[in-house]
């Protein structure tokens, strides 16, 4: 991790988790697998969200599955993430496309802190299956609100802390099924739909939508549901 603020947004021990993962990360049969099935959909619905302001900030990056995909849909994105090694893979397999004109993307190795202190506004701003990572989730919010220009739209997405979220996405996606390496989630840190929508409001943002994802079972493709007991995603506005 080379971020270049202390920060209270993330955990070195997380970080050193998803770096461990980078070679692997754009491999959709990999241990990312349930990221790249989600992401059309999760993708899609930020899209349908966010509208016209296509200058975006993506926070926890990772290797760029949702930066790049939304960069396809003519979003001027900008990645930011402590985990190196995972933006060394972003960072390689958009130059390995080889897209004429190139993408309007860009990949920073850093945290939001530096962002917040360099006076950095964005119209929009993605933070995906972040926060449940976070030993400070109420701070990460705070500073995402405060990245945002006024009118802005902040999209967040995680898992929800139910005892179906239990057995579905920590016992069975990491146990049973292997979809996830084991280790990959601490249920205990999954946040609620309430507990994110405070959040949202107590660093001064409306909570504006939320959908749940949820995927089919025999094709194994996601899409977005009324059922936020597993996974969902909610959009604040300033």
């Amino acid at each position: 991790m080379t971020a270049t603020t202390v920060s209270t947004t993330i955990s070195p021990a997380e970080i050193d988790k998803f770096d461990r993962l980078a070679l692997r990360w754009w491999d959709p049969d990999g241990p990312m697998k349930p990221l790249h099935r989600m992401n059309p959909a999760r993708v899609a619905w930020i899209d349908q969200v966010v509208g016209a302001r296509r200058r975006l900030l993506d926070v926890g990056c990772g290797a760029g599955l949702a930066a790049e995909a939304l960069a396809r849909l003519g979003y001027d994105v900008l990645g930011i993430d402590a985990a190196g090694d995972a933006l060394e893979a972003a960072r390689t397999h958009v130059a390995e496309q080889g897209d004429e004109p190139p993408l309007t993307l860009r990949y920073r190795d850093g945290v939001v802190e530096d962002l917040v202190a360099e006076g950095l506004r964005f119209p929009a701003i993605t933070c995906l299956e972040v926060i449940e990572h976070v030993p400070d989730p109420q701070s990460l919010v705070r500073l995402l609100a405060a990245l945002l220009e006024p009118g802005g739209t902040l999209v967040m997405s995680t898992l929800n802390r139910t005892p179906r979220s239990f057995f579905v996405a920590k016992v069975g996606a990491e146990y049973v099924l292997r979809m996830l390496p084991a280790g990959t989630h601490d249920w205990r840190k999954f946040v609620t739909p309430k507990e994110l929508a405070d959040m949202m409001r107590a660093a001064g943002l409306r909570v504006a939508q939320a959908t749940g994802l949820v995927m089919d079972p025999m094709s194994g493709q996601w899409r977005t549901s009324r059922d936020m007991g597993v996974n969902y995603l909610m959009a604040g506005m300033k």
